[in-house]
Formats: C-alpha cells, sequence, structure tokens
C-alpha cells in the first residue's frame, strides 16, 4: 500500500537532508567547491565510493539541481560536474559544518585531512562569491 504524503507541510530539515544527506552527497558538494571536476577525479578524491554509488550520488544531485553535468561530444567522452547556484548557496553550511567536524575530530584526537585555518578561509571565501552572486542577480 502506498503512503500519501501531504507536500504541504514537510520539516525544512528533511528536505534538506532528502538532497544532500548520505554518505556521499555533501562530500561531493564539498570537492566541488573550488570548481569543475571530471568523473575521475571526483572518483580519486572520494576513494571509498564505488563507481555505481558516485554514479548515483551524481545523478541525484543533478535531478535536484544542485550540479550541472556537461557532456563534450568528442572521443574519449569527456563528462565534467559543476555546482549550479542552488549548490552553491549550500557551500557556506557544508564549510561551516566541516569547520564544526574539524574542532569535534581536534577534541577526540582525530586527525583531520583539513586544517582548521584552510576551512575557515574556504568558508570566507564561498561567503564573498555568495554576495557577489546576489548582488549581480540583483541588478
Amino acid at each position: 500500500m502506498k503512503q500519501v504524503v501531504d507536500r504541504s507541510l514537510q520539516c525544512p530539515v528533511d528536505y534538506a537532508f532528502q538532497r544532500i544527506g548520505g554518505k556521499y552527497k555533501a562530500r561531493i558538494l564539498y570537492q566541488l567547491h573550488d570548481g569543475v571536476k571530471r568523473y575521475g577525479e571526483l572518483k580519486r578524491l572520494l576513494p571509498d565510493i564505488s563507481p555505481k554509488m558516485l554514479t548515483q550520488a551524481l545523478r541525484e544531485l543533478e535531478l535536484d539541481v544542485l550540479i550541472r553535468r556537461h557532456v563534450y561530444h568528442e572521443v574519449p567522452p569527456r563528462v565534467e560536474y559543476s555546482l549550479e547556484p542552488t549548490g552553491r548557496e549550500m557551500m557556506p553550511v557544508i564549510l561551516q559544518l566541516s569547520q564544526w567536524a574539524i574542532v569535534q575530530m581536534a577534541r577526540q584526537g582525530i586527525g583531520s585531512s583539513v586544517p582548521v585555518e584552510q576551512a575557515i578561509r574556504e568558508k570566507m571565501l564561498c561567503e564573498r562569491k555568495l554576495k557577489v552572486a546576489a548582488s549581480e542577480s540583483e541588478i
């Protein structure tokens, strides 16, 4: 029996995590925040993800209009992924989450692949880019 869901009332946190939840989606968005990446680059940056899961997560992010997939019709085929404006809007939240995790990991003696200073710089840069994009869209 199908369950009927009232779409008029939905928890905003549930809505957000349906788009970026799971083990890989936020990590993919994080990897795309500094520019365009090809499939192979993402695979190298996320070594614990299987090709099937990476493809599935990329398709879901594309369907949710968080990333853009650009296919170049050449031999061999080339596909690049980048953030859509909606995906860029998520970056301050993801970078803030990263900063929180770095602090928590340091408290527990767990090493981080991203130094605190780098996370802070990334967040500030991302916020500046969003302000510029917002001011350009008002024109």
